[in-house]
């Protein structure tokens, strides 16, 4: 069926859903983009427009196809809109509420009994989105990397409910249509990569709170110390100081482990709104132009 998909929803047009809803555009399909309401849908559709002209301008797309991904997508601020997707991706804020709301309201939307409905989520259970529904056999997750269109990774995530069918969908979907790379993982908080990645990170917001070190040496020594791309307070800028924090409280109510807990500096700072690049402050200050 993976090559049968030609229809996607994405509920949430902010920097995750946007880039969804790109590779996907980009990858020939039907996209449709559903915000909260009407202004919300026009800046997604600016997002993606200028991540498309930004693709255009570093050489990595031609005119042409940028027009008609584009032309592919469409962006509502309705759910109804979504009634024939074949596939929901759901990309919204990371909160529990926010996202059960979603599935339960798209359980009642989307048409076809066969469609799957799939959560972008960093860490929270798949499987109790999956409850929120009477198809909890449809539902997995789909867990991209931002920045979406670049980073090759998507894991899957399939609950003690997802069926067998759903997973290999999926899979397919992820690996033949969009080109990605797939890892599966049991749906526990973090999933592979950020079970492994917050905690490290935490580890670099405590070194900063002590004072053992400046942000700025702590990312040099990694970078240039253990050859990462990034370093850790950079990357966690990059990925959202929020979201950070809310993978680490998932990770923490699940396996309560000290080591997961969000560390005093990171809640300070989100409750202040320093929430890395998108906000143009996290540890690092950016040029938001």
């Amino acid at each position: 069926m993976s090559g049968g998909i030609r229809r996607v929803g994405v509920v949430g047009g902010g920097q995750m859903g946007a880039g969804i809803a790109e590779v996907c555009a980009r990858a020939g399909l039907d996209t449709t983009v559903c915000e909260v309401d009407a202004m919300a849908a026009r800046a997604a559709r600016e997002r993606v427009t200028a991540s498309l002209d930004r693709a255009v301008r570093r050489g990595k797309l031609e005119e042409p196809a940028a027009r008609d991904a584009l032309a592919r997508l469409t962006f509502t601020g309705s759910l109804e809109d979504l009634a024939d997707r074949q596939l929901v991706v759901e990309a919204v804020v990371e909160n529990p509420g926010a996202k059960t709301e979603v599935f339960a309201a798209l359980d009642k939307v989307v048409d076809d009994p066969e469609a799957v409905l799939a959560t972008n989520t960093s860490s929270l259970p798949v499987m109790r989105l999956g409850m929120a529904t009477g198809r909890a056999d449809r539902v997995v997750g789909l867990h991209f990397f931002n920045p979406v269109p670049v980073l090759p990774l998507v894991e899957v995530v399939t609950s003690l409910h997802t069926s067998s069918r759903t997973a290999t969908v999926v899979r397919d979907f992820a690996a033949e249509v969009l080109g990605k790379t797939v890892i599966h993982s049991r749906d526990r908080a973090g999933f592979v990569v950020n079970a492994l990645l917050i905690p490290y990170l935490l580890s670099a917001v405590r070194m900063a709170e002590s004072g053992f070190a400046t942000a700025s040496d702590i990312d040099s020594g990694m970078e240039l110390g253990c050859a990462h791309p990034m370093g850790p307070l950079k990357l966690a800028d990059l990925i959202g100081l929020d979201t950070v924090a809310s993978i680490a409280e998932s990770l923490y109510d699940e396996f309560r482990d000290p080591l997961h807990a969000p560390p005093p500096l990171l809640q300070r700072m989100v409750e202040a709104g320093l929430l890395g690049r998108k906000t143009g402050r996290g540890f690092h200050t950016y040029d938001q132009d």
